[in-house]
């Protein structure tokens, strides 16, 4: 049974198996395009469903999933070599070219995970494996907020893998600090409204606690106060304008912020904050 609305499609499905071999069950499926919802808006929308399931985005060959439990990601996976172990630890200056290319030989001629062997082989102790699988999780999660093209799917079911390292990441959080890493600044400023759009504040303190806002970003959420204007919060804020404008879009995602009435269904039109680009970033 299928049925689509706004440009996003909903299916029922009994089971599948991803390619790692973890095995969930699906009852529910959840399709979108990157180039017409950007990802932040559908993982806050999947987090407000608090329902396990997994995320799993496509492009140019690249599968990458990420599997939800609880409101939290707590793990990920990629077939992009570039995004596994050996090579973060490789590329991170942890393992040297020549004990980089043994290991994996060993892995693949044992068919070991390549964590496994770096302990059997005294190579790393248990808890640098441990961190450098984390750092490389994350480091899958961060990477989608680079893409701005691609279908993306989530999948609604119980998943089991005893074999899979699982770590703990508020969905919230990870919206949050995704944005903040984003490197396209003028398509989420595009997603704001107009330079004079005002915004109300609409956030309790526990939230903002929970999402362990930093100094600067609490300081700008601050400045929201329905009287200053978009333009205003972003010239006037502790950051740069663009990480201004990026941390405001987050704020608004997060529904931490809300658009005054007046603004709310007004014609969509790029904030101009006099963006002089260098690469992504933008000056007033």
């Amino acid at each position: 049974m299928e049925r689509a609305t706004a440009g996003r499609c909903y299916t029922s499905h009994l089971l599948l198996t991803s390619p790692d071999d973890t095995r969930v069950e699906r009852n529910f499926q959840y399709r979108g395009d990157l180039s017409k919802t950007a990802l932040p808006e559908m993982l806050f929308t999947i987090d407000r469903f608090q329902v396990p399931g997994v995320i799993e985005a496509r492009r140019d060959g690249v599968t990458k999933q990420v599997y939800i439990k609880e409101g939290s990601v707590i793990h990920a996976t990629s077939t992009d070599r570039d995004d596994s172990l050996g090579t973060y630890l490789y590329q991170s200056g942890k393992l040297g070219a020549e004990v980089y290319a043994a290991t994996m030989r060993d892995r693949r001629r044992q068919n070991k995970r390549y964590g496994e062997v770096l302990v059997e082989r005294n190579i790393l102790p248990p808890v640098e494996v441990y961190e450098a699988i984390r750092a490389q999780i994350e480091a899958i999660v961060w990477s989608l907020f680079y893409w701005q093209e691609g279908q993306v799917s989530f999948s609604i079911g119980e998943f089991k893998n005893v074999d899979m390292l699982r770590i703990q990441l508020p969905m919230r959080q990870v919206v949050l600090e995704g944005i903040k890493r984003a490197p396209n600044a003028k398509a989420l400023v595009s997603r704001l409204g107009r330079k004079e759009t005002v915004f109300d504040p609409n956030f309790e303190t526990n939230e903002i606690i929970e999402l362990a806002l930093e100094d600067d970003d609490y300081r700008l959420l601050q400045l929201v106060d329905g009287r200053r204007s978009l333009y205003e919060i972003c010239s006037e804020g502790p950051l740069s304008p663009s990480d201004n404008a990026k941390l405001m879009y987050a704020f608004q995602v997060l529904q931490l912020v809300r658009r005054r009435s007046e603004d709310v269904g007004s014609g969509e039109v790029p904030v101009k904050i006099r963006l002089k680009t260098q690469g992504d970033a933008f000056s007033v």
